[in-house]
């Protein structure tokens, strides 16, 4: 499947933006995902996500990323993508863990996923 998305690095703003790729369709979840991981690989994050989930409990976030002392929780989802009652219920439960960070992240934030990712 070809990208839908892609992301490039803007030398004017020095930050790595999420821009269509002409004539795309609409941004999938999976091709948001893609691009997310590849990111957060680029700015050293180790990535854990669950490729199969079917066997494993509703709900957990799409993500998890690592890196030196730090810890984020992901739900991607589309821009009109909905969260579920279980992916609610795990949000709640994780935001009360001191010291992660929980994000629910859709295509129009990649700058403030960017700037998540960069940071030290």
């Amino acid at each position: 499947m070809a990208k839908q998305m892609m992301a490039g690095f803007n030398r004017a703003t020095q930050m790595w933006e999420y821009q269509p790729v002409a004539g795309a369709p609409p941004e999938t979840e999976e091709g948001f995902q893609a691009a997310v991981m590849e990111l957060a690989t680029l700015y050293g994050w180790t990535v854990y996500h669950t490729w199969d989930s079917r066997r494993s409990g509703k709900g957990f976030p799409d993500l998890v990323l690592g890196r030196r002392g730090q810890v984020i929780f992901a739900e991607l989802k589309t821009a009109k993508g909905t969260l579920t009652s279980e992916q609610l219920a795990w949000i709640e439960i994780l935001t009360t863990v001191p010291g992660i960070e929980v994000h629910v992240w859709r295509p129009a934030q990649f700058g403030e996923i960017e700037r998540a990712l960069r940071r030290p």
